[in-house]
């Protein structure tokens, strides 16, 4: 089994080591949409990183100074008000040199977009199937399959009690986007000792639960036969 210290802190310690590990540098084999989330929160396009960030970034900032219909209401006021100016812009000039380039948006006019029923049902399994986990994985947890885990839940929603006494919902999306899109190049240029404290924390809680689970009948998890 590999050391801890060599190991991401992004990856799961339940994975055993003989499970394919997620790669800082590509994207492991996974899906066009994980590969796409990669490259932006680790900045490979730096045009698209940034636009994405910054779009986002308003959005979310927009939503805690104003209501969610006149985020909406101005989004879409502002993008009206580019696109009928173009459209008029683009009309006045060709009436003007007698020139016929039709319609400025017409490429993206005749785009299809359409939803074909493979494709809908292709998201909608991939969807169940993410939620089905997530519904098992809590069933887990709140029936307590395993003591300690559900412990560990406890002790992070106990956390979070007053996590939501100081932020609110609107504060922690800003938080946790200003991180997801800060970290990862920071994990990634320095990697070596990012890995080296963290096994080190890990090996110290891996050690202090297994003393509990030592001392406490009934904790400690049953081996697979």
């Amino acid at each position: 089994m590999a050391d801890p210290a060599t190991q991401s802190p992004f990856v799961s310690s339940s994975f055993s080591s003989g499970q394919a590990q997620p790669q800082v540098g590509g994207c492991g084999g996974a899906g066009s949409a994980s590969c796409a989330a990669h490259d932006l929160l680790f900045w490979r396009d730096v045009r698209k990183s940034g636009v994405v960030f910054g779009l986002s970034l308003l959005l979310l900032l927009s939503l805690a100074a104003l209501s969610a219909i006149s985020v909406v209401a101005h989004f879409a006021l502002a993008l009206l008000s580019v696109t009928i100016s173009l459209r008029v812009y683009k009309a006045v000039v060709q009436a003007v040199q007698k020139s016929e380039e039709g319609h400025p948006f017409r490429t993206y006019l005749e785009m299809d977009v359409t939803l074909t029923p493979e494709t809908f049902q292709a998201h909608a399994a991939a969807v169940a199937l993410h939620l089905n986990r997530a519904l098992r994985f809590l069933l887990r947890l709140f029936l307590v399959e395993d003591l300690v885990d559900s412990l560990k839940l406890a002790m992070a929603m106990w956390l979070l009690t007053y996590v939501g006494a100081v932020f609110n919902g609107i504060t922690l999306l800003i938080l946790a986007e200003l991180l997801a899109f800060t970290l990862p190049p920071l994990y990634e240029k320095y990697k070596v000792q990012i890995d080296h404290y963290v096994g080190i924390a890990r090996r110290q809680t891996k050690d202090l639960v297994a003393k509990i689970q030592a001392k406490l009948p009934g904790l400690a998890k049953k081996k697979p036969e």
